[in-house]
């Protein structure tokens, strides 16, 4: 189905201005439909890009109710009506003017009452919200549902003055509350005129033991409360209903959060209506994510600083050892380890099991460089990116690196200058690594299954074994060797590739 940025700037002649005005519209319209229990469809003109293109309207977005039955169970978006195929619209478009005449209409079998309601973005017109309701189960309305219809009827003027969305605000996200989660009218003076059941109750839970119509919210919110220190904005100011906020408020344990939208009908303002809901169990499984992650950064930052302390000791030991064999033995476990701390150092930084391996792999390339002989002045350096990965990946990926480039430059490069490159390329399904030196190359005799060298078994368990991947030795062209490395990102987690 082609989105609404598609049909806008291919089908219309409304610049990009009016296409943002028309988005903001769209992420706040279900407020609207909630309201009106109605179906909401938003035509657009057709561009006529030939002279017998005949004017038309075109469907660029769609909105059903959740309080109610939809009008319309098919898909309109992209469809085109030609002029005089559906009046109201045309009227309300002429006359810029909300259009509420007409008897309901029977064409899909059951009865439906249109409006039209000119959608202006200051002085200019750029289109017309088709309102649509079922009557099909219509009955006497209670109280709630007439203070609904009431709330719509003022957001469609306010729509048709253009004032809603509120000019400057950010686009509302699925975070808000809905109008099921509970609903304030509040006259200009602030006062609650009716509360629905639901936001009686959510102030219920936060203390308050009266009836919530005709308290002051801002000053009923503000003593429920209170808890001695000082705010930065005075509730009192912020619940009035004078201007759009967000606000969170917690009392009595329980968290309300509370959207206020001024209501301002033909340059009056004629009070605001709030919607709220409890998210108290929200909030609390925010905190608990939010102390689980804590909890396991802090673990991995201990076992970085245990693995440091291990590598330290080691070091220590190689010092005081007089056996040359022994010596280069632990200085390899100093770095293997050290590879493995560089993976949880970074791990404890972030908040999630996930890694931008590129940054570790800079890390153990320039610890390898820093080990090689000075007479060499061998540089290794990294080409493409690995992008992030998962802690399963980056681990053992960390120790194969650190072994592949230790013995490039210590069998292919001994004794001479040279080039050692890590090429790292990748999609969303497969990682592919290659370390290449130009060095001595590998003898005509290497197998790598046979070989006894700790390195190449520790490659090969971790490659094979651990990561299921496929691990390939071959002769570089012009001289040296190549070690291919490719590896399956579905380790339980796949991460996207980086942009």
């Amino acid at each position: 189905m082609p989105t609404l940025t598609d049909l806008v700037r291919t089908r219309s002649d409304l610049d990009d201005a009016d296409l943002e005005w028309l988005h903001a519209l769209v992420s706040d319209w279900q407020l609207l439909a909630d309201l009106s229990f109605a179906d909401l469809v938003l035509w657009v003109p057709v561009r006529g890009d030939r002279p017998e293109d005949e004017p038309g309207w075109l469907c660029v977005a769609q909105m059903r109710p959740t309080t109610g039955p939809t009008a319309y169970p098919g898909d309109m978006v992209g469809k085109v009506v030609q002029t005089g195929r559906r009046g109201l619209i045309d009227v309300a478009w002429r006359e810029q003017r909300i259009v509420r005449e007409g008897d309901p209409e029977w064409g899909s079998g059951i009865p439906v009452r249109e409006e039209s309601i000119p959608v202006r973005r200051g002085g200019k017109m750029l289109g017309i919200i088709q309102r649509s309701t079922n009557l099909s189960s219509a009955r006497t309305p209670s109280r709630l549902e007439l203070t609904y219809l009431q709330s719509a009827s003022d957001l469609a003027q306010m729509i048709n003055d253009g004032r809603f969305p509120v000019p400057g605000e950010a686009p509302n996200l699925i975070r808000a509350p809905r109008v099921g989660d509970g609903l304030l009218r509040l006259d200009p003076a602030g006062r609650v005129t009716y509360a629905s059941p639901n936001a009686q109750s959510a102030f219920r839970r936060l203390g308050l033991a009266t009836d919530l119509v005709g308290t002051s919210l801002g000053e009923t919110t503000a003593c429920l409360c209170d808890t001695g220190e000082p705010l930065e904005e005075s509730l009192g100011v912020s619940l009035s209903g004078r201007a759009s906020r967000e606000v969170e408020v917690e009392s009595n344990g329980s968290i309300v959060q509370l959207r206020l939208i001024p209501l301002v009908v033909r340059g009056s303002r004629i009070g605001a209506m709030a919607l709220l809901r409890d998210v108290t169990e929200l909030r609390w499984r925010d905190r608990e994510l939010m102390t689980k992650d804590a909890t396991i950064r802090e673990i991995h930052h201990r076992v970085k600083n245990n693995l440091q302390t291990v590598a330290a000791l080691l070091r220590l030991q190689a010092r005081r050892l007089r056996v040359p064999e022994g010596r280069a033995a632990l200085d390899e476990a100093v770095r293997r380890v050290g590879s493995i701390a560089i993976v949880h150092e970074t791990l404890s930084h972030t908040p999630e099991e996930l890694v931008d391996f590129d940054d570790i792999a800079d890390r153990v390339i320039t610890m390898a460089g820093e080990v090689s002989s000075p007479e060499t002045r061998v540089r290794p350096k990294r080409t493409g990116s690995f992008g992030v990965l998962p802690s399963v990946i980056a681990t053992p990926l960390a120790m194969v690196l650190t072994e592949l480039l230790q013995n490039a430059l210590e069998h292919g490069l001994p004794d001479r200058n040279g080039m050692l490159e890590v090429l790292a390329t990748r999609d969303d399904e497969r990682l592919s690594v290659v370390v290449a030196d130009d060095g001595n190359g590998f003898p005509a005799d290497f197998d790598v299954e046979s070989s006894t060298s700790l390195g190449l078994q520790i490659v090969r368990t971790l490659i094979v074994g651990e990561l299921g991947g496929r691990l390939e030795f071959q002769r570089r062209p012009g001289g040296g060797t190549e070690v291919v490395l490719n590896i399956s990102l579905d380790q339980g987690l796949r991460p996207s590739t980086p942009s």
